[in-house]
């Protein structure tokens, strides 16, 4: 089939990412894809090789389209152009329109997986359906390549951290190696206290962007922080900076790290493929409707009391910071992840939804 997927960027490392990320997982089982975007930017770090099968085009107010293909993709409740959507109303078969949602563990999400809405406007007469990814059986699943598994058992930790200009000489090899993507967290100061005091050799690898700047900023207060300990005692924590890293190397950092830092909705799942324990920045929201978000996805994996309030203390849902404790998570996150597992990926449902509800013979 001949998909369309529009993409309007608000996030470079969200919107974009996770419908490249469906795109070239459509095209791995032999879809044919138009990834119709505003601004593809971060596509030339993120996948500088392309994916074959994928063709990426420009989404711009004088933009002209082809005739729909099978298949319309409309990513977060972008609004395809008015003038493409009119042209699909016109066609004899017109294709299966698609509104992929946010991710979440809510309960309506299963509630609102599937269901279709009847247009009006330009697409009058035209039908689109909602699909929810998630995290149970009646939703819409998570996106995981076909080779995932494979490609993590392959990996080679050492060799890729040499790659990336990390020392893992004798005294570098025992350290305690976490991952840091987020924006700026109020707690960040409270985290990099915490881990300049502590009695392991820590190596904080963080990646480029808002997170390297925010990083940066706060640095200039760990003289300070650490002004009042008497003795002070030489920082255990060496602190790298990275440069932007593919999606294919994103995946390779997460499963290097003994614990990651992650934000949004495209690390989060990729972090719960890792099978390591982390901990999710949600994008917050004004009416502060991302606590509810949180919880019900910690009700998912079945957190534990520590981590729950941990996730609290990094996303300002509580005044403070409490211990970082990864050993006290590892099996709750494997356990998550082996549950995810079982259950199919989300290209595949979308598939199958896409025949029986899409007007194909």
């Amino acid at each position: 089939m001949l998909w369309d997927i529009f993409c309007q960027v608000i996030d470079n490392h969200g919107d974009i990412g996770v419908c490249w990320r469906l795109a070239s997982n459509l095209a791995a089982r032999g879809e044919t894809v138009r990834l119709w975007t505003d601004d593809a930017s971060a596509l030339a770090w993120m996948a500088p090789g392309g994916a074959r099968g994928v063709q990426v085009g420009n989404w711009r107010t004088d933009s002209s389209f082809p005739p729909a293909g099978d298949v319309v993709v409309e990513a977060f409740g972008c609004e395809p152009p008015a003038g493409f959507v009119h042209a699909m109303a016109l066609q004899a078969r017109p294709p299966c329109w698609i509104n992929l949602e946010y991710l979440t563990a809510e309960g309506f999400a299963e509630r609102s997986h599937g269901l279709a809405s009847p247009v009006s406007g330009p697409g009058a007469g035209l039908t689109r359906h909602f699909f929810y990814p998630g995290f149970s059986p009646g939703t819409g699943g998570l996106l995981r390549e076909a080779d995932l598994l494979q490609r993590q058992s392959r990996f080679d930790r050492a060799s890729w951290l040499r790659g990336i200009g990390i020392d893992l000489g004798i005294a570098a090899a025992s350290a305690f190696t976490i991952s840091l993507f987020c924006y700026e967290p109020r707690a960040l100061p409270a985290l990099l206290r915490q881990l300049d005091r502590c009695r392991q050799p820590t190596r904080l690898l963080v990646t480029a962007g808002r997170a390297a700047a925010a990083v940066r900023a706060h640095l200039q207060t760990l003289p300070e922080m650490r002004s009042g300990r008497e003795p002070a005692p030489p920082s255990l924590l060496s602190i790298h900076y990275l440069p932007l890293l593919t999606q294919r190397d994103y995946d390779h950092l997460l499963w290097a790290c003994d614990f990651n830092f992650v934000r949004g909705e495209d690390s989060l799942v990729r972090a719960l493929w890792s099978g390591r324990p982390f901990c999710w920045q949600i994008y917050p929201q004004d009416d502060g409707a991302h606590h509810a978000k949180l919880a019900a996805f910690l009700d998912v994996l079945q957190a534990p009391p520590s981590w729950r309030q941990f996730h609290a203390g990094w996303n300002g849902i509580r005044p403070d910071l409490p211990p970082l404790d990864p050993s006290s998570w590892q099996a709750c996150a494997q356990a998550a992840r082996e549950r995810l597992l079982a259950q199919e990926d989300l290209a595949t449902r979308l598939l199958r939804f896409v025949r029986l509800t899409g007007p194909f013979p």
